[in-house]
């Protein structure tokens, strides 16, 4: 296993659209296990293979307080089932230190293959419905700082740049 280096806002790789997974092998095992690894260290609830830029539909989660129920979600799809919409403070571990409400559909369905390359279906609520959203997004080259208003955005580009330059 291994930590991977997790890419931040502004970097342009964030916004590269992920591939499907075209078959659930070793490799892709080995990933899963290295993103899980790299979540747990940051720490984290959720983390996409945009971020690790390795441009898969591959997510890793585990909303649980002592990091025992770890998801996996490959090739995930998300149908929303009605207009109900629920504002929950996310945060990102690609946008470290900033948090923003976003709002987001409440009642969904997910679709996805699992680590061993099963199909489930799950119908999540709560921090988990909100999570595998934000962590879709990531699939799609999306983040969550797209939800708030420009000059928001623009804000925290800024703070994250300066904050790269004196790292450099």
């Amino acid at each position: 296993m291994a930590i991977l280096n997790i890419l931040e806002f502004p970097d342009p790789r964030l916004r590269t659209e992920a591939k499907p997974v075209d078959q659930v092998d070793d490799s892709i095992r080995q990933l899963i296990e290295d993103m899980f690894e790299t979540m747990y260290d940051a720490p984290g609830i959720g983390l996409a293979a945009t971020q690790v830029n390795v441009h898969k539909q591959v997510v890793v989660m585990d909303i649980s307080e002592d990091g025992n129920d770890p998801l996996v979600f490959i090739n995930p799809e998300v149908t929303v089932l009605d207009d109900s919409t629920r504002p929950y403070d996310e945060g990102c571990l690609s946008v470290p230190g900033f948090y923003e409400t976003v709002e987001r559909p409440s009642n969904i369905i997910v679709k996805a293959l699992d680590r061993n390359g099963e199909p489930f279906t799950l119908e999540p609520d709560g921090l988990l419905a909100t999570c595998i959203q934000h962590e879709l997004d990531h699939l799609k080259g999306k983040l969550f700082v797209d939800y708030v208003s420009p000059v928001k955005r623009q804000r925290i580009r800024k703070k994250l740049e300066k904050a790269h330059r004196q790292q450099a």
